[in-house]
């Protein structure tokens, strides 16, 4: 009877490594991946900031394969310029045809292919020359003569230089061409992921009834804002290390205007269109947007005064407070009893169903507009007791913050 020959121990060694790399994907939410999903699907080049180690790399290669997109991934320290700018080809006669500038193989790869995810990995590690060069490939998708298709989409990622080997910052030309997203580990995330299930990247389902809707919303959010801030239509920041993320310009509000409305038709979160407009056009300028943005979506005040019985005031405090205060100014423009009288009602409405505090500066305005020969309405019974309570309340806080300072 022949000995069995055994089976070679590198054999072995690559079953139990296809054991360890078979895995299973599952859609959880997540806000930065349907960020990123969104920036995708809008076509805009995405850069992912975070530390080394922490999964960038594994993100975009799950989102190729659950997109159905081939992955090319180029580090961009180890090209030189000429290979995102072309290198010089000689033709028969110079002079007359003169020098075309042809593209790397695997831009040629992705124009035959028609659609792919091209990958720009360690970007901050690029130094001046390579990330001038690539300022046309991010913006105009051209690599020497060579045009990259519709369906070819651009995701960087990036260390901080702080921990990028040999790292440079981003230059304000490049960074302002990108979204700007902070990648951080989820521990859950990745404790599930070890465990063989990693999230599902999937691009997000716009509805097509809303399509309008999102695109009259966005155009609209972003110029009410800059007609009202002229500054933040373009502002360079002042050290390196901002002008090398996201800041305002006007090709930064166009990129904004385009994930607004995307964010919108696919019904994204607060969130998520938090960080797509903060990772485009900076911190400051993105919250002062998406304070804008709340409040247009706050009621009409002269509809709330018509019928103060049916108003339905917004949850958020801070929202409910603006659109009380909204009906006050209302009433100050063109100051009339019964509208005097409708907007105690709706004081009274905001303090029953919430807290008192937000009725505070409203009713104080307000009690200021009544003339001499309006009587006090009997509403004012229904939040005298609530506003009162609200600065005892507060009174007695400045109190206690102020015995700790002196004990201190």
């Amino acid at each position: 009877m022949p000995l069995a020959t055994p089976t070679p121990q590198l054999d072995v060694a690559a079953e139990l490594l296809e054991l360890l790399s078979a895995t299973t994907t599952e859609p959880r939410p997540d806000d930065r991946l349907a960020a990123l999903t969104l920036t995708v699907a809008a076509d805009l080049p995405v850069l992912l900031w975070g530390e080394p180690g922490i999964g960038k790399t594994a993100a975009l290669t799950q989102l190729a394969d659950t997109l159905g997109l081939p992955l090319t991934t180029v580090i961009a320290s180890v090209h030189e310029p000429s290979d995102f700018a072309g290198l010089p080809v000689l033709g028969e006669d110079p002079a007359v045809q003169g020098v075309p500038m042809a593209p790397p193989d695997w831009a040629v790869r992705l124009v035959r292919s028609g659609r792919g995810l091209l990958f720009l990995d360690e970007l901050s590690t690029a130094p001046p020359a390579v990330q001038a060069a690539l300022l046309r490939l991010v913006l105009e998708r051209r690599i020497g003569t060579l045009q990259l298709p519709p369906g070819i989409r651009i995701v960087a990622a990036a260390n901080p230089r702080s921990s990028a080997a040999d790292g440079w910052e981003l230059s304000p030309p490049l960074a302002n061409r990108f979204v700007h997203l902070p990648w951080q580990h989820d521990h859950e995330v990745v404790v599930r992921g070890l465990g063989g299930t990693w999230p599902r990247a999937v691009l997000p389902e716009l509805d097509p009834a809303r399509l309008p809707e999102a695109v009259a919303l966005a155009r609209r959010a972003v110029c009410e804002l800059l007609a009202a801030r002229p500054a933040l239509v373009h502002r360079l920041p002042g050290n390196d290390a901002q002008r090398g993320g996201a800041w305002p310009s006007p090709r930064s509000w166009e990129m904004t205007v385009r994930l607004i409305a995307f964010a919108t038709a696919a019904g994204a979160s607060r969130e998520v269109l938090a960080l797509l407009v903060r990772g485009t056009v900076g911190d400051g300028p993105g919250l002062e947007l998406m304070a804008a943005m709340d409040r247009m979506d706050l009621p009409d005040p002269e509809a709330l005064l018509a019928d103060p019985a049916a108003a339905v005031l917004p949850e958020r405090g801070d929202l409910r407070q603006a659109t009380l205060e909204g009906v006050v100014d209302a009433v100050r423009r063109r100051p009339d009893r019964a509208r005097w009288d409708a907007a105690w009602a709706l004081l009274a409405r905001a303090v029953e169903s919430g807290a008192p505090d937000v009725a505070v500066v409203p009713a104080t305005a307000l009690a200021a507009l009544r003339q001499a020969d309006w009587e006090v309405p009997a509403t004012i019974d229904r939040l005298a007791g609530a506003v009162a309570l609200s600065r005892r309340a507060d009174r007695a806080v400045a109190r206690v913050a102020a015995a700790h300072g002196a004990s201190r």
